[in-house]
């Protein structure tokens, strides 16, 4: 009796073992199973849509970035609500259009209060990094909440030469060029031992201007001819502003960001120095695709890869000549619409690259974000999850966005400008700002049979019905968004003097 007894314990114990054994295996799965992902996001600042090889340029090959697209999601309809640096910036962070944010220009401060989405994960026990070009503040360079490790620098900082601010400890001068200064940054804190999920933004301060390219890549383009887009010249049917534009800092007869040394100038000769210019403005991006593919490698080679969203994308688009214009603010489509390329297993997988042809806004990038790291979300945000959608699930997404720009007083070279963008038309307008009548003429395209928004047709007595019915879903969109009334400067004016330079 008491053998059979200690049979029994022992077997008992040894059951005891055994199921715990079992539970420790299943409690390890499930963590695995349950990691959290890491987050990559590379920000790039100016890069329209069609700046990359896997979009369609014929001359501008970014392997790296084609890679995550091959193995992810590239969206041909992304787009920035304010297509101006800082503005567009906060709406990433946030989730909210400029008018609620509050970043309205390139010198207004993230508000410190403000929920974003750096912040929720910082709060949900990931560390978080920013590297690179802040841009919201130009004199400042001290960290900003919500990250545990903060390097920028002060306004747009240099392509060579730049004194970083890293992680509050005072400027310090690091020599070297800028693409590749930001990348040893990123992957020297990419390769520590993170005991937790980790979250980092790298901002490149390419391609914006002045666009100086590193020496390898200084003549990738030498033999490539680029002349004025055709619509630099057809401005019979724009607002008079446009082509008042030409000869200014933002105008195709203007200095081109210091490529022409004599301006204004419209001679046939001229458009060597426009040439030169976006030779320029490719090559600086041929250095940002070599960074991407370093932080492929990294996140590699650290068995991260595959639990990392790895974001690529830019805070606003540019124009090269279209409509006689360079720079970014107006509405038109180069200038509003950038590329965006995500690659996370845990979204799609890596066999089965996605399209996807929706609109996308910069609004969706925040609460995709957390959605995919489960996340609490953030609150009364004008954003969108776009998990869903790449998923397949097209119910319920948005056929129309609205766009809004303010007048700047340093660079008073676009008015003030609101309006709407559907599946298949845009219509804008540019408000005076103290309540007169528009003295500008508006614009109404037909974006599916017109894409390069060649033909205006706002004075087209058969479109009378559908200008009405946007600009009715205009209003009703800024009033659903808290832009009603709608606060703008007082457009003063397009002007020729040229900005600061402490401020170009």
């Amino acid at each position: 009796m008491k053998a059979t007894s200690g049979l029994a314990v022992k077997y008992c114990l040894g059951l005891i073992l055994f199921l715990s054994f079992l539970g420790c295996g299943r409690s390890k799965e499930n963590t695995e199973n349950t990691k959290r992902p890491n987050v990559v996001l590379i920000l790039t600042d100016d890069q329209r849509w069609d700046a990359l090889s896997v979009n369609g340029n014929p001359h501008l090959k970014t392997p790296n970035i084609d890679k995550l697209a091959a193995e992810g999601v590239n969206f041909k309809n992304y787009f920035c609500t304010t297509s101006l640096c800082s503005p567009s910036r906060a709406s990433i962070l946030s989730g909210k259009y400029a008018h609620a944010h509050g970043v309205v220009n390139n010198f207004t401060e993230f508000p410190a209060g403000l929920p974003n989405f750096p912040s929720v994960l910082q709060k949900e026990g990931y560390e978080t990094a920013y590297i690179g070009k802040w841009h919201m503040g130009e004199g400042n360079d001290e960290p900003r909440p919500g990250f545990d490790y903060f390097v920028t620098h002060k306004g747009q900082g240099n392509y060579y030469d730049t004194e970083f601010n890293i992680n509050g400890a005072g400027s310090k001068l690091i020599k070297g060029y800028y693409t590749n200064v930001v990348s040893k940054l990123a992957n020297d804190w990419l390769q520590k031992d993170h005991t937790k999920p980790f979250m980092l933004i790298l901002g490149h301060k390419a391609p914006h201007s002045f666009y100086t390219p590193e020496p390898k890549y200084a003549k990738a383009f030498e033999n490539v001819r680029i002349t004025y887009p055709e619509s630099a010249f057809d401005l019979q049917d724009k607002p008079n502003w446009i082509a008042q534009r030409l000869p200014t800092w933002h105008g195709i007869y203007g200095p081109l960001f210091e490529w022409r040394k004599n301006f204004p100038d419209s001679s046939a000769a001229a458009v060597k120095d426009f040439q030169n210019m976006v030779q320029a403005y490719w090559a600086t991006i041929l250095s940002v695709d070599d960074s991407v593919g370093e932080i492929y490698r990294t996140l590699k080679e650290k068995g991260e890869l595959d639990n990392t969203i790895f974001i690529f994308t830019s805070d606003n688009g540019l124009l090269n000549g279209e409509h006689g214009m360079v720079d970014k603010r107006t509405m038109h489509e180069p200038s509003i619409r950038i590329p965006l390329v995500i690659r996370y297993p845990g979204l799609t997988p890596v066999e089965k690259p996605v399209v996807v042809e929706k609109q996308v806004l910069t609004l969706d990038i925040a609460p995709t974000i957390l959605e995919l790291c489960g996340a609490p979300p953030l609150q009364n945000i004008h954003g969108q999850s776009f998990k869903n959608l790449v998923q397949g699930d097209t119910a319920n997404w948005r056929t129309a966005w609205f766009y809004e720009y303010n007048y700047e007083k340093q660079f008073p070279y676009t008015p003030n400008v609101r309006g709407i963008r559907t599946d298949q038309w845009k219509y804008m307008h540019y408000p005076t700002g103290n309540g007169s009548p528009d003295k500008h003429l508006a614009e109404l395209y037909h974006l599916a049979v017109d894409p390069g928004e060649n033909k205006n047709l706002i004075n087209d007595p058969e479109y009378a019905a559908k200008i009405t019915e946007l600009k009715n879903q205009l209003a009703q969109l800024l009033k659903q968004t808290g832009a009603d009334p709608d606060k703008m400067p007082v457009d003063e004016g397009i002007k020729t003097a040229l900005p600061e330079k402490s401020i170009r």
